[in-house]
């Protein structure tokens, strides 16, 4: 009998042992992928119903890709993957001492969920520093809602400059500040910066498009700063070639519809995009274990952090001699993969011994069409035969056939006309 909203239907234990995995990001999809030979049942939370692309999310937001060009279906692992049950819900609690969580589906129906094992794959959140009245004024792009809004507001900004007589409030919607030039900054204003004077070009009778101001904004005193200060000042020099405006070493003090104050000086802008930071999503706190100053959960060596119970990917801190594991995809995608196997085999009474290894590809950063950044140890590498393999690998690991298919074709179709196809400016709801 279905429980009413608000109520706790237990679940009782299966049979078979029963691994959860909370996250259908990369760690969390690695790690169940990994398990996909285990005599286990394998329990997948989300509370969406698919897994994103994060590192082509900028191409949503600056109309290069739709949205459902970088994300697939979760529930399609079922399909391939016959020990894996996919739920659509939201953790709200649990209790590792008596092994379990509690979710509320998108009914309102509340679930008490026993494990065996518990993966948590959850990720990060965009970071305010502790200056949330900032959401509204200034997104941030972590999901397909947030670069769908940011693609609304620049492709409204310049519908607004080019109905607007006025010359100050036109200069005003062509201006676009993003704060923070980490690797997401500098990729989504090379792309905007490319969207402005190339895309853009002929599209409006009555501004130049070409004329938009962009600056990229950051506290630190270069951009990039988990690459090597020769591959930050190769990237800042292209970006300057693109038209960006770098300005690093100032601290934002203030955001409104106004526009940034950041080192004391005021940018009129009316958009004001948010790709400064991250922390660690609020399940790991939410366990009461140890975390870090940005929410990460401090696990062991095996990824532990309780008997039975792991955190991965963006939600777990920690090191491999005196360097951090970087939250990038290729550490969760990695972590997943040796948690997975460390279940698999402990449920077999194996014993494992083996601790957990980062190998690092390197980083990669794309800037504008023609280019983009590599950054191995000591081997660096830049220009276009980089950024034929930048495109190469992220086809390669995009989640479907499909979507790799999709991508490839628009990225061809692209590069020969300079046209981006998802163009759409979403409508609000409202009455029909």
């Amino acid at each position: 009998m279905a429980s009413k909203a608000g109520t706790i239907t237990p679940l009782k234990m299966a049979r078979k042992p029963r691994v959860i995995i909370i996250g259908g990001g990369f760690g969390g999809i690695a790690a169940a992928r990994a398990l996909r030979n285990a005599d286990a049942e394998i329990l997948l939370i989300d509370r969406r119903n698919h897994h994103i692309f994060q590192p082509l999310l900028y191409q949503v937001a600056t109309s290069v890709l739709s949205s459902a060009e970088v994300a697939a279906p979760i529930r399609e692992l079922e399909v391939r993957q016959k020990n894996l049950s996919v739920l659509l819900a939201e953790v709200t609690g649990a209790n590792l001492t008596e092994r379990t969580i509690d979710a509320v589906a998108p009914a309102g129906e509340a679930r008490r969920i026993g494990f065996d094992h518990l993966i948590v794959a959850t990720g990060s959140i965009p970071s305010y520093f502790g200056h949330d009245e900032l959401v509204s004024h200034a997104p941030s792009l972590k999901n397909l809602n947030h670069a769908e809004r940011i693609r609304t507001k620049i492709l409204v900004a310049f519908e607004r400059a080019a109905a607007t007589s006025d010359e100050g409030e036109r200069e005003r919607c062509m201006t676009f500040v993003l704060v923070g030039a980490g690797a997401t900054g500098v990729e989504l204003a090379a792309s905007l910066a490319d969207l402005a004077k190339s895309t853009l070009r002929r599209n409006f009778r009555y501004i130049n498009p070409a004329d938009a101001r962009i600056v990229l904004l950051d506290g630190a005193d270069r951009i990039l700063p988990s690459f090597s200060m020769q591959a930050s000042d190769a990237v800042a020099i292209r970006l300057k070639k693109l038209g960006v405006e770098v300005v690093t070493g100032v601290k934002v003090e203030t955001v409104d519809e106004n526009g940034v104050v950041a080192g004391g000086n005021h940018i009129s802008s009316a958009t004001v995009l948010w790709t400064a930071g991250v922390v660690a999503s609020p399940i790991p706190r939410m366990l009461g274990i140890p975390t870090d100053h940005a929410g990460r959960a401090l696990v062991d060596p095996f990824m532990r952090v309780a008997p039975h119970v792991f955190v991965i990917g963006d939600a777990a801190s920690i090191t491999q001699g005196q360097h951090p594991v970087p939250g990038v995809a290729q550490a969760a995608i990695q972590q997943g993969r040796y948690v997975g196997r460390l279940i698999a085999k402990e449920l077999i009474g194996r014993t494992v011994e083996t601790t957990f290894r980062y190998f690092d590809l390197g980083n990669m950063a794309v800037v504008g069409k023609n280019y983009a950044v590599l950054q191995r140890g000591s081997l660096h590498a830049s220009g276009i035969l980089t950024w034929l393999l930048w495109a190469f690998v992220h086809i390669l690991t995009l989640p479907r056939l499909q979507n790799r298919f999709r991508v490839q074709n628009q990225w061809l179709w692209s590069y020969l006309t300079r046209q981006r196809s998802s163009r759409l400016i979403r409508e609000e709801p409202g009455p029909t």
